[in-house]
């Protein structure tokens, strides 16, 4: 993990680089796999299913008897801890229903907005080294409350050809009962294009390595949506004298531990302070079973010592960070001059590790600096927003002579004409 002392503003476009990848020939690759499932269907999907995960699918769809002995197999203490985790999520994102607000805008006419579920989703699920079980919960939970009437679900299965049992438990808890055995880009483009077994969705929700985000890009341009450009997992932290270095270290690690290319950033005033969450840091990294995971991810990662806390919070809108710990004295004060992070986490207490699976927040989220641009999923992810207005005789009487100067101003006599007639009449 590479110390930075003191670095030009000018340097800190070059400083804050994520790990690159080749592109093109990753797109390439990818382009190759989505045409084959396009047009090839499920065969295409169990030939790369052998190819990539090692494993021979005769059935892609997971039956209800593999669910029920999923549920057999997980522990009462996990199941108790999937049911809390789901609660808070439920809680958090049912606080985020819009009440539609009938608004006159002048006499006779009313605008109004409705939120509609999404009809048909898709979520993907990486069951790799890592299963995340806790996304069916973040996608699944909301997606259910949003009313979207399909929901499926991709996940890659193991070398038996199964599915992780805490993901069919998860799953079945949030009401997902469609459910492949599919994991990559053979899934993303199953989800995008539909074959004789996955049916087609609308949009795509769901983690995953750089190949199932390369994919999920390329689908958006052929028209299927996504909930956005998320890449390998990533965390800043600001740290101050208040912070526990044994603590940060571990929130550092615990996203160090994704993958090779994930990345962590310290960003501090306290020079000593630093030192001692780099120790600690390397003292905890001893221990993990992904120890050669994380230590690779350390590699990409920076510590960097600031002059002035004023210029950590700037540093940290440049980098707009998936993850964002703030470790300080006046945190509350600190976190309203961050305007570019997907989740921010306040105090020694609020690991990021509690956002990942039960506060109740979401934890998809964007990265690679798409959060200067992008929310994470939230309840709205799975909505459409469809306007309506109701104009009565009244309504348009007020504002029909308005509309016909502005039409005629922009050479739209026919646009002119359809409140004309009214008038008339």
């Amino acid at each position: 993990m590479e110390t930075i002392n003191f670095p030009l503003r000018t340097e800190w476009p070059k400083l804050l680089q994520r790990p690159a990848i080749d592109t093109a020939s990753l797109e390439q690759t990818v382009n190759e796999v989505l045409l084959d499932v396009q047009k090839n269907g499920d065969s295409a999907i169990k030939k790369f299913t052998l190819k990539f995960d090692k494993v021979q699918i005769n059935e892609l769809l997971v039956s209800e008897k593999e669910i029920i002995e999923a549920e057999d197999v997980c522990s009462l203490e996990l199941k108790e801890a999937i049911q809390l985790a789901k609660n808070n999520i439920e809680k958090f994102h049912s606080s985020q229903k819009e009440e539609i607000k009938i608004i006159e805008t002048a006499p006779g006419v009313k605008c109004w907005r409705r939120s509609v579920g999404i009809e048909k989703v898709g979520l993907y699920i990486p069951g790799g080294s890592a299963p995340l079980f806790s996304t069916i919960l973040m996608l699944g939970v909301p997606a259910k409350l949003a009313g979207c009437k399909e929901i499926i679900l991709c996940s890659p299965p193991d070398k038996e050809g199964k599915l992780n049992p805490a993901i069919l438990y998860a799953a079945k808890l949030v009401g997902i009962t469609k459910i492949y055995k599919i994991g990559g880009v053979q899934a993303i483009a199953a989800m995008a294009f539909g074959t004789e077994s996955v049916p087609k969705v609308y949009k795509i929700f769901g983690p995953g390595n750089q190949y199932v985000t390369c994919a999920k890009q390329l689908v958006n341009k052929n028209g299927t949506a996504i909930d956005m450009p998320a890449g390998p997992s990533e965390l800043a932290v600001i740290a101050d004298e208040t912070c526990v270095p044994a603590f940060v270290a571990a929130d550092l690690l615990s996203q160090a531990e994704h993958g090779e290319d994930s990345q962590v950033i310290l960003i501090s005033t306290n020079e000593k302070i630093l030192s001692e969450i780099k120790l600690e840091v390397f003292k905890q990294l001893e221990f993990l079973p992904r120890k050669i995971t994380a230590a690779k991810a350390l590699e990409n990662s920076k510590a960097i010592i600031i002059k002035t806390i004023s210029e950590a919070i700037d540093l940290i809108n440049e980098y707009a960070p998936e993850h964002l710990i703030i470790a300080c004295k006046n945190e509350e004060e600190l976190a309203e001059k961050i305007i570019n992070a997907g989740s921010i986490f306040l105090g020694n207490y609020s690991c990021e590790s509690a956002g990942d699976y039960a506060s109740g927040t979401n934890h998809a989220l964007p990265t690679n600096g798409y959060a200067k641009a992008y929310s994470g999923v939230s309840l709205d992810s799975f909505v459409k927003k469809i306007t309506v207005q109701k104009l009565t005789q009244q309504g348009i009487n007020n504002i029909g002579s308005a509309i016909e100067l502005m039409a005629e101003a922009e050479g739209l006599q026919a646009h002119k004409n359809a409140v004309t007639i009214r008038l008339n009449k």
